[in-house]
């Protein structure tokens, strides 16, 4: 057993519009984990996202995922110390959650001293989780479509066209994803669903390799306009970035909303920095009371390191 496992995890977009719980995309916006075993107990150290209120203890989600990694793995590692460093934010359509699960059976992975399945991680990810868009992105990095099969979460990885970039506008408030599902329909019309069925197929190419085709490929008829009531804010910026020619969407289940698209696309409007690449430059200001991120896609998603003393 290694001394010491360091793990990095990306951020996470789902659903990009119409690929509601199926499709995911990859964000260079990490969380950092470091678990040394030793001992009987768990300690668990939080700084950033997530600090002063998530748990330091066995119900920690990372803890609880390393337990099933390790049960999954029929390793036995009675004890051991936890540091989390969060830059993903939390509770905002993100991911961190998935994040969370990913690092934490991917350091299991770490301590047994076997390399990362990272097929069997998303499956293991899914039991947890309970649908595997987030967690699929979150383990194969790129641009994902994740599907189950029973109860069994799959999913397939596909190289996203090259400069493919994303801009996040996050909110200060959350939106709990349990509260943003509860608002969706048990029923949609049939040409909802044709439409989105198209859009869908649409993305894929879009995002492969026709990324001019990014605006009208995104468009949704199946949970953004419900999730509405939770946040009124996100989808009125939706509608304004949309209607300025920006391939805007809701960042899973909210609030935060990503723009898809690629650098060497869009002209600077005047004020911007030069020194920005072009899709940064021509994307707006983060309103009042969000933060932005200008982000790359991670091409790997997680990534363990086992350290040995010496």
């Amino acid at each position: 057993m290694p001394d010491q496992v360091r793990v990095r995890v990306p951020a996470t977009s789902a659903n990009l519009g119409p690929g509601f719980d199926a499709f995911g995309l990859a964000l260079t916006l990490y969380d950092d984990l470091v678990v040394t075993p030793g001992g009987s107990g768990v300690t668990v150290e939080v700084t950033g996202s997530g600090e002063g209120e998530v748990p330091l203890d066995e119900s920690h989600l990372v803890v609880r995922s390393i337990r099933a990694g390790l049960d999954a793995l029929g390793v036995p590692v009675p004890g051991f110390t936890l540091r989390c460093e969060n830059r993903i934010p939390h509770g905002r359509g993100l991911g961190s959650s998935s994040a969370a699960i990913v690092g934490g059976l991917a350091a299991a992975y770490g301590l047994a001293g076997v390399p990362v399945d990272r097929d069997r991680i998303v499956v293991l990810a899914n039991e947890i989780e309970g649908h595997p868009d987030n967690v699929a992105a979150a383990a194969l990095g790129g641009f994902t479509i994740a599907w189950t099969e029973g109860d069994a979460g799959r999913a397939i990885r596909l190289d996203p066209v090259d400069g493919l970039a994303a801009v996040a506008y996050v909110p200060d408030n959350r939106v709990l994803t349990k509260e943003a599902r509860g608002l969706l329909p048990g029923v949609v019309s049939h040409s909802d669903a044709s439409a989105n069925a198209g859009k869908a197929a649409l993305l894929v190419a879009a995002m492969t390799t026709r990324p001019e085709l990014l605006l009208i490929a995104t468009e949704d008829r199946l949970h953004q306009e419900y999730r509405e009531p939770a946040m009124p804010e996100s989808l009125a910026l939706v509608h304004k970035l949309r209607g300025s020619g920006l391939a805007a969407i809701v960042s899973g289940a909210g609030p935060t909303i990503a723009v898809l698209g690629r650098p060497a696309e869009t002209s600077a409007p005047a004020g911007k920095a030069a020194g920005q690449p072009a899709f940064f430059r021509g994307t707006p200001d983060a309103p009042d009371g969000w933060t932005r991120y200008d982000l790359a896609i991670d091409p790997v998603g997680v990534q363990v390191w086992s350290m040995e003393s010496g």
